[in-house]
Order: C-alpha cells, then sequence, then structure tokens
C-alpha cells in the first residue's frame, strides 16, 4: 500500500481480517505506516526507492494536489509523477520484498497497479483493492472527478464518451513506463493504463454496490466486498468535552486527514456552527496543527477522535466526503453535509446526495450557507431516514463478499495452499 491518508485504515483492517484468519501477512508501505502495521501483527518492508513520505507533515507530500487547477490536472499530474513515471520502482520495490517473504500472494492498492509487474513475473496470484468506490471509467457509470450524476438521456451518453476518452488519454501517458517496467521482467506489454490496473486475479472494491454506482460492463474479476470502518491508530479515545447534560445536537466535523488547504472552509464551519444552538466537535486530523483553527464557546477544535464512537453521538456529519468517513456515517445513520475538496470526493458527495442522506456544498460556501444546510439536516427527517435506511443496507453487506474467503480460493486456485498467505 501508499500512505495516501484514508486507504491505510481500511486496507489495514483487510489485514487484520487475514490474520484473524490464522493467515502471515507482510505490509510493504511508506515508512509512515510502519507502527500501525506492527500494531496490527504484520510484518513489515518500507518502500525504498518507489515513492514514499518519511512523515505526515504536509511538506513531505508526494502528490500536492492541492496545487493543481482541475481534475484533469490532477490526473495529468499523477500519471507522470506517481503511477507512471516511477514504474520500475514500484516494481522493484515489490519484487524485492515478494522474494525476500517468499510469498504466496500479493494484494495490492489498485492504485500502484506498476507493483503488480512483480508478482505476474513471479508467476503469483495477485488481488488490488479499491478502498473507495469504484474510479475506472465503465460505460454506465459517470467518470469520476466532476461528481456526476449517472447519465439520463442522449445529452448525458456524450457526456460519458468524451469524459471517458479525455481519461483514457490522461491514464495512458503512464503506458510507456509502465511497459518499460514491464519489459525489464520479460513480460509482454500492455495495451493501455487500464489493462495493467485490471490484470489482477481479482479486484476487491472496498465499499457496498447499494452506495456505489454500478454497471453490467463493470469487468467479470471486479467484486464488492463491502467498506471496512477501521479507525486508524493514531485517533486518540474519545472523552466528550461537553456534560452528560447538553442536550443540544452534535456535530462531527471531520474534513481531509491529509493536506487539502482545508483551514479556511473550516473557520467558516466553525462560525456556522457557533451561531446555532448545537455541539460542534472539529477533528483536523494529521494534516493541520492546533493553531490553524479556533474554536469556539460551543465548537471544540481536536486533533482527533474515533469517528466510529463519535458518530453514534451524532445529529449531523460535515465532511469532505472521504469514503472511509462518509461509510461510518452513514453506517451510524447520520446525514451528511457533503464539502467535497477534490480527488475522489465529489463523487462520493455525489453518491450521498442522489440517495438523499445529505446535503452538499462547496467547500468555499460562507458560514451562511454552512448554517442553513446544518439546520435543514437536524430539522428535515427525511435525511436522517434516508442516512439510516442506507447505512443499514451498507452495513448488512448486501451484494458483499467475503474478501477472506475470496482470497483463500484466488490462492488455492493458483495451485498454492490456501495457507499461508
Amino acid at each position: 500500500m501508499w500512505d495516501g491518508g484514508g486507504n491505510v485504515p481500511p486496507q489495514l483492517g483487510v489485514a487484520r481480517q487475514l490474520l484473524a484468519r490464522g493467515h502471515a501477512v507482510h505490509v510493504l508501505s511508506d515508512p509512515t505506516v510502519e507502527a500501525e502495521a506492527r500494531a496490527a501483527g504484520c510484518t513489515f518492508t518500507p518502500w525504498t526507492t518507489a515513492p514514499h513520505r518519511d512523515t505526515r507533515d504536509r511538506s513531505a507530500d508526494v502528490i500536492r494536489d492541492y496545487e493543481t487547477g482541475s481534475i484533469l490536472s490532477l490526473i495529468d499530474k499523477y500519471m507522470g509523477e506517481f503511477l507512471g513515471g516511477p514504474a520500475s520502482r514500484w516494481a522493484a520495490d515489490t519484487h524485492a520484498a515478494l522474494v525476500a517473504q517468499r510469498a504466496d500472494a500479493l494484494v495490492i492498492d489498485q492504485m500502484i497497479p506498476a507493483g503488480s509487474i512483480a508478482a505476474e513475473a513471479l508467476h503469483l496470484p495477485w488481488a488490488a483493492l479499491s478502498a473507495n468506490i469504484w474510479m475506472i471509467p465503465t460505460p454506465g457509470i459517470p467518470p469520476i472527478g466532476p461528481g456526476f450524476a449517472p447519465a439520463r438521456g442522449p445529452v448525458g451518453y456524450v457526456r460519458d464518451v468524451a469524459m471517458r476518452s479525455v481519461m483514457t488519454y490522461l491514464f495512458n501517458k503512464a503506458l510507456p513506463p509502465l511497459n518499460e517496467a514491464r519489459a525489464s521482467y520479460g513480460l509482454p506489454p500492455v495495451r493501455s493504463t487500464y489493462e495493467q490496473i485490471l490484470r489482477p486475479n481479482r479486484t476487491f472494491v472496498l465499499t457496498s454496490p447499494r452506495f456505489d454506482f454500478t454497471s453490467p460492463a463493470m469487468p467479470a474479476n471486479v467484486s464488492y466486498s463491502g467498506p471496512v470502518l477501521d479507525d486508524p491508530d493514531w485517533s486518540v479515545t474519545w472523552q466528550s468535552p461537553f456534560s452528560p447534560q447538553d442536550g443540544r445536537p452534535l456535530v462531527l466535523v471531520g474534513l481531509s486527514s491529509t493536506y487539502q488547504k482545508q483551514a479556511a472552509a473550516l473557520e467558516q464551519i466553525v462560525a456556522a456552527l457557533s451561531s446555532l444552538p448545537v455541539r460542534g466537535l472539529v477533528t483536523l486530523g494529521q494534516a493541520l496543527s492546533a493553531d490553524e483553527v479556533r474554536g469556539t464557546d460551543n465548537v471544540v477544535v481536536v486533533k482527533s477522535a474515533p469517528h466510529s464512537a463519535v458518530l453514534r453521538e451524532a445529529s449531523v456529519l460535515i465532511t469532505h466526503c472521504g469514503h472511509g468517513t462518509a461509510m461510518k456515517g452513514l453506517v451510524a445513520g447520520v446525514p451528511i453535509l457533503c464539502m467535497p475538496m477534490g480527488r475522489d470526493q465529489n463523487d462520493t458527495a455525489r453518491r450521498v446526495f442522489d440517495r438523499g442522506a445529505g446535503l452538499w456544498l462547496k467547500p468555499s460556501a460562507p458560514a451562511a450557507q454552512i448554517r442553513a444546510a446544518v439546520q435543514r439536516l437536524i430539522s428535515e427527517p427525511q435525511f436522517r431516514e434516508r442516512a439510516q435506511a442506507l447505512g443499514r443496507v451498507i452495513a448488512d453487506r448486501e451484494g458483499c463478499v467475503d474478501i477472506v474467503t475470496e482470497l483463500e480460493q484466488m490462492v488455492y486456485v493458483a495451485g498454492s495452499s490456501p495457507s499461508p498467505v
């Protein structure tokens, strides 16, 4: 895996599930993940030549997407600096770890597909994890980025075809270095970046198909295995700063755990909540320092708190719509005020909004708009009712497979013993 923020807790959650089933798990990731991986019971090797961070301070950000002006420029940057350009380094570090650990299989983040070249070269079975919604352009699913609704009618169809063409062009900027890496291991070239991303024996999407937009055109080796709702290890134990007799609605605020220039949005949220009869809890995560956002009499700002625990008491969740935070809110039956700031967040917000489980504002929204949205989410019961209904089907894992059983079967079919993995 790579330390991209919200992808780490669910992927380590999969590791814990494997460990609980009696398998051995070795984690290859950024040095910043080592303590969490070892605490989970895994052994660990850091990336050495592949892109990585040695600190979670924003000074070490590998991809500074907050410096780009659009989703298309972000994808272009990502292909050059992360997925494509360092392809040979991802493959080399992965190959070395697989050989050193005498691994039976590889489970890899879908967004670092060059690492899977090593498994292919060693004739090992491998699976990819998508720690959010399905993001590969697919007919019948709106292309990611702007937060499009599903196409309805000819105009929407043309929009999707055009966007998929643009996305394919941008993704294929990574194709030459991917094929160079493949050639270095004696593997034939692939025809597109998507082909490399979709080569695993299995791909598991760590969300619910009842939440995501799906399509019959999705590859046959793709399965939904449901969200993994583990809180990050750096989240501290929850101790409410409010009196137990305080009956005002609790509003939890959790924007990105990585840096996305979110301080200005948080200041507007604090201003909005300060003028409402609510209790506000703002969690900064590891991206901001405590002095960048100030609390008020009824709004407490903390570095971290376990969202799963806090949401049991919450009436509203205000979030950037990172997938993990949104899933925790829905499973808790809490309506969401979505304020997406980039990456896949517009598209997660679209799914929340289309299901009627929340409202959607720009991160630049002024305090007055935020205040009005929070008031609606508290006073209009249909938002909580729809969040609860959606949360129930997510929690019941409708349409999901058991990922550990599927991984065991993958190794067995490949001809290896199903234990250890």
